[in-house]
């Protein structure tokens, strides 16, 4: 029995050196190295010197404020068109199969790519979105231009790119669904409607938590598409935590971004792990 318990534990040994060398120590230096002025040859000890100068930044408070938006409004967006799209994927819908190349296709491409696409569609004059609107006479906006409309256009391409996976997620938790509780309800009278609120979506609840739980901390920490798109304009517009930190690490100031880093991690996890805790326990069993 111990021989086995060794043996069982040796195939842990290689993914724990991998975790603890890829994730466990790079954490831990950076903790180390918030609380320091450094770079690649030399480090100060300076305290808590870095997370005082991140909090002074004069475009924190926008960036704090657009991340939540950011943040908030994806998740949203994902939840309710991913469990719509998921529906439709599930049911006997003849273009089904359309659909759901239309929906899966942007999950194959980069990020960045996305957004230079997009932001070529959405020149205010030569982009193709405008372009359209004129054909109905509608004027349309300077989507990325607009420091008002910028992190919502932003929003809208994140929730292009991410709603497959979040599609995916849905589609094996209706799929889990026993046909049962379907079967019952359509012997007892019940429509299409009535199905869906009382027995696809609270049994798919486990897979509505785990969209929510992964789009809010991918919105909390996205980076790559409004850097792609905006760069954090006009101004500081559409600036996240997450490019701000990189402007700081672009200046030189690898202590203070570090700094900054610890606590986008510290801030998303304050705000995803209670989450977490409150949404497990509205899970229902089948």
């Amino acid at each position: 029995m111990k021989i086995n318990k060794m043996y069982s534990y040796g195939l842990l040994i290689p993914a724990g050196l991998i975790y603890a060398l890829l994730f466990l120590y790079p954490t831990v230096m950076s903790f180390f190295f918030s609380f320091t002025r450094w770079n690649l040859t030399d480090w100060e000890w300076i305290g808590l010197a870095n997370f005082k100068m991140f909090f002074e930044e004069s475009s924190l408070l926008i960036g704090f404020k657009n991340t939540f938006i950011f943040a908030f409004l994806t998740t949203g967006l994902k939840v309710v068109i991913g469990l719509l799209f998921a529906v439709i994927l599930t049911s006997q819908l003849k273009t089904k199969r359309f659909i759901r190349s239309v929906v899966f296709f942007p999950t194959l491409v980069s990020t960045i790519a996305v957004g230079i696409a997009f932001t070529v569609l959405m020149h205010p004059s030569q982009g193709l979105l405008n372009q359209t609107l004129g054909l109905f006479g509608i004027n349309g906006p300077n989507w990325l231009g607009d420091p008002a409309l910028a992190i919502y256009s932003l929003a809208i391409v994140d929730v292009w790119k991410g709603v497959g996976i979040a599609t995916i997620i849905f589609i094996a938790g209706i799929m889990s669904i026993p046909k049962d509780y379907y079967e019952a309800h359509e012997v007892d009278g019940g429509n299409k409607l009535n199905a869906f609120w009382h027995i696809t979506v609270p049994l798919s609840r486990p897979a509505i938590n785990a969209v929510i739980i992964l789009a809010l901390i991918g919105g909390l920490r996205t980076f790559d598409l409004v850097w792609a798109m905006t760069g954090g304009g006009p101004g500081f517009s559409s600036d996240l935590i997450a490019s701000i930190i990189y402007k700081q690490y672009q200046a030189g100031f690898y202590g203070l971004s570090t700094a900054g880093n610890v606590i986008l991690f510290l801030m998303v996890a304050l705000i995803v792990f209670p989450i977490f805790k409150f949404l497990n326990r509205k899970e229902v069993d089948i």
